[in-house]
């Protein structure tokens, strides 16, 4: 049963904007699957796929001047589409969307979790503070490995389509949406922990 020390009283309003949250939830995770089921399908029948990939110190040609005049500039990021990929590149592109896939789900059903909690009336304990860590964890995983398989898979794209003699080994994460993202997580842990503790004190004192 819970007391008024537990929660504060939901609105309609309020149980009617988590269910929102909810379906959004769920359909994220939907999309997200669809989309990585599709292209490790792609991947592992041969399909020629487009592979984002960076470039270091890279200048080509683009219609960008006057009526369409080719004009020089610095190209840092685009899509690339081999032939086809070898074994160890495929391997890195069904891992890439695994990863993506996992996160995604990890850090979506977390949050319903305790969104469903937070319904029933529970806002602070142990269990949601495991869960909020768990989704930051899960979070900061993808941030890191998605990435660094992408990397892997635009290089076997490159060594395609050059026939390895195109060496362009970037290896990037983005840093700022991965510190704030820890940064983030690091503060939800800490409110639900000290939450989760004086909410135990407060039953304490009952």
């Amino acid at each position: 049963m819970t007391t008024p020390t537990q929660a504060r009283v939901l609105r309609g309003s309020d149980i009617a904007a988590m269910w929102i949250f909810v379906g959004a939830g769920i359909a994220v995770v939907g999309v997200t699957l669809f989309f990585a089921i599709g292209r490790i399908v792609d991947a592992l029948s041969g399909k020629a796929l487009p592979v984002e990939a960076l470039f270091s110190d890279t200048t080509v040609a683009a219609p960008i001047g006057p009526d369409g005049a080719m004009r020089d500039i610095l190209l840092e990021r685009a899509w690339i589409t081999p032939s086809s990929l070898s074994v160890a590149g495929t391997g890195a592109l069904v891992i890439q969307q695994l990863v993506l896939a996992a996160s995604v789900t990890a850090v979506v059903v977390c949050l319903l979790l305790v969104t469903l909690s937070v319904m029933r009336g529970r806002v602070f304990n142990g269990r949601n503070t495991v869960l909020v860590v768990a989704a930051g964890a899960s979070g900061l995983a993808g941030l890191f490995g998605v990435p660094f398989f992408g990397n892997m898979v635009a290089n076997d794209a490159f060594r395609d389509i050059s026939q390895g003699t195109f060496d362009n080994p970037v290896m990037s994460v983005d840093l700022p949406p991965v510190i704030l993202a820890a940064f983030i997580v690091a503060m939800a842990s800490t409110v639900f922990t000290v939450g989760d503790r004086l909410q135990r004190d407060t039953e304490g004192l009952v």
